[in-house]
């Protein structure tokens, strides 16, 4: 493995650990999910105008319809770990890539082919389970429609970026980001005021978390086939959880963890699948 690519692989394994840590610090913060979100992408911009400076300000109109993706992305993230466990809401967000699979083919033009037919049955049923959790012991139902919509906003934001230069996909995490500020400032104004430990976890959030885990990624994606790049963020969702607990000490229910378990690994059989089959067409 050369150095280039030695790199992006660490960098894109530092991407994963650093968005994986999100529900932990949304869960230990007192503060209502606008404030933590005014934070947090005002935090996230300015790293981005320091790494990114100038070439931010690429505009086109694919850039914009990720920017309205993005914004409500961020928002319906924290709000739903607010409502209901980290489990619930990363999982059901990534449920996204199902939905990809069926919107690709109106936007980009693919086939849906048997396997993306399978991957997407097997997402929703996945998906299924999570509601069963909510009926065998009852939490905040809002946090899970909110968290089930997310996978869609989510998968907006894919095609779209897809769809674009990557030269313009910088440019619409920060504005993106600056559109999450200007939702929510009017908490952050009327909000009290916040103690040191609460904004060092609020730096974390922006500057590491959001902010650096999406440069560094960025960076991966470059170097990296896209299949290794996906491979590698999964561990996202799937420390999440387990950070949460450690950290926390909230337990995902066992309905929840086998709807990730399902969404999990139907994903990544797809794409081994898939990338086998590249390989042996030549």
């Amino acid at each position: 493995m050369d150095k280039t690519r030695r790199l992006a692989v660490l960098m894109t394994v530092g991407a994963a650990l650093l968005w994986s840590t999100g529900g932990l610090f949304v869960k230990l913060l007192q503060q209502d999910a606008f404030t933590i979100l005014f934070y947090r992408s005002l935090f996230a911009a300015a790293l981005f105008l320091v790494v990114f400076r100038q070439s931010l300000f690429r505009v086109n109109r694919l850039m914009i319809v990720s920017v309205l993706f993005y914004a409500p992305l961020l928002i319906a993230f924290v709000t739903s770990t607010k409502l209901t466990t980290a489990a619930n809401a990363i999982f059901l967000q990534y449920t996204a890539p199902a939905y990809v699979l069926l919107l690709e083919p109106y936007f980009i033009r693919t086939k849906l082919t048997r396997i993306n037919v399978l991957t997407v049955t097997a997402c929703f049923i996945g998906m299924v389970l999570f509601f069963v959790e909510q009926f065998t012991a009852p939490d905040n139902w809002a946090g899970i429609f909110l968290a089930a919509a997310n996978g869609l906003i989510l998968a907006g934001l894919l095609i779209s970026q897809k769809m674009n230069k990557p030269e313009y996909q910088p440019g619409a995490v920060f504005f993106g980001n600056i559109l999450v500020c200007l939702i929510t400032l009017p908490w952050f104004v009327s909000g009290p005021s916040i103690s040191a430990t609460d904004v060092g976890y609020l730096l974390f959030l922006g500057i590491g978390q959001l902010g650096l885990g999406f440069v560094l990624f960025l960076y991966g994606q470059k170097h990296l086939p896209a299949l290794e790049s996906s491979l590698i963020a999964m561990l996202e969702p799937l420390l999440n959880p387990v950070w949460v607990f450690i950290g926390y000490g909230e337990k995902p229910g066992y309905w929840a963890i086998l709807g990730g378990v399902v969404i999990m690994t139907s994903l990544v059989i797809r794409m081994i699948l898939l990338e086998k089959k590249q390989v042996a067409s030549g």
